[in-house]
């Protein structure tokens, strides 16, 4: 983190998406979109095997705004936990449930994005 403890947009995404790993997220994607999306810097995207790993990765992920000084500026989809969808500002994060992800097939719809390298996947990061 600098010194003024301030962190850019990248290191809040990978902050983010380390957040959904660490409730054990799958197939985590993160997609910078800074050239193709005037409303968006970062795309998140992962999936849980349930209703209930959807809903434990989606508050992992807001708990971790909260410690970041980031706003939380929507989430829609969380009653159903199918497909919730965070705003955080500039990084916009999906989570689904593993089958409505298949179906939607979001990352095609953005594939020109290029991908952003995940340490923790690396297993620089243990779980």
């Amino acid at each position: 983190m600098p010194k003024n403890g301030s962190i850019n947009n990248k290191e809040k995404a990978l902050a983010l998406a380390e957040a959904a790993y660490d409730k054990k997220a799958d197939n985590i994607v993160l997609l910078e979109m800074v050239k193709l999306s005037d409303f968006a810097d970062y795309f998140i995207i992962c999936s849980a095997d349930s209703d209930r790993g959807v809903k434990t990765i989606v508050e992992n992920i807001e708990k971790k705004c909260k410690d970041l000084g980031t706003k939380v500026l929507g989430v829609e989809g969380l009653k159903e936990s199918r497909w919730v969808l965070i705003d955080a500002g500039d990084i916009i994060v999906h989570v689904f449930h593993d089958p409505i992800r298949a179906e939607f097939d979001i990352e095609s719809l953005w594939n020109e994005a290029p991908r952003v390298e995940l340490p923790f996947e690396q297993g620089q990061i243990a779980r």
